[in-house]
């Protein structure tokens, strides 16, 4: 039996580092990033104009900035004036953000926005639009979105 205990013991540790270093890979982001996000911070073109609890926004607006992406695909965009606009949602691999069928159709967008996602956690994401915003003046806006 003592010659066996050497081997016995290492198989033990053997299966002992297997186990512990077997990690479950994070669900996918399209199922991750479903759910309602706010504005933490907002960048029209190269000018911040919202940061979260910030005293001197210059578009104080963005504290009713709303995105809601439900699991089913649907979306819910609320603007930085109030306006709601419905539709569906989709990822382009990881890095790109599609709101599509948008209804009422935002002005110049054909009913469809993109975004590119430049890094997500679980509780916070930003967010670029990859086309000019003309509610905005034609600027290229950043958003930093949290959730909760």
């Amino acid at each position: 039996m003592r010659k066996f205990q050497p081997i016995l013991w290492s198989l033990v540790v053997a299966i002992g580092l297997f186990a512990t270093s077997c990690k479950k890979d994070p669900p996918p982001l399209t199922e991750r990033i479903a759910k309602a996000w706010s504005a933490e911070s907002v960048r029209e073109g190269s000018t911040v104009v919202f940061t979260k609890g910030g005293a001197n926004n210059t578009k104080p607006g963005y504290s009713g900035f709303k995105l809601v992406l439900n699991a089913s695909g649907a979306a819910t965009l609320t603007e930085v004036d109030g306006t709601v606009f419905t539709g569906q949602w989709e990822l382009n691999g990881d890095t790109r953000l599609i709101l599509k069928n948008l209804n009422p159709i935002p002005t110049g967008t054909n009913g469809t926005i993109e975004f590119t996602i430049s890094s997500f956690e679980d509780t916070m994401m930003t967010l670029a639009r990859t086309t000019a915003s003309v509610k905005t003046g034609g600027t290229i806006n950043q958003y930093t979105l949290s959730n909760p």
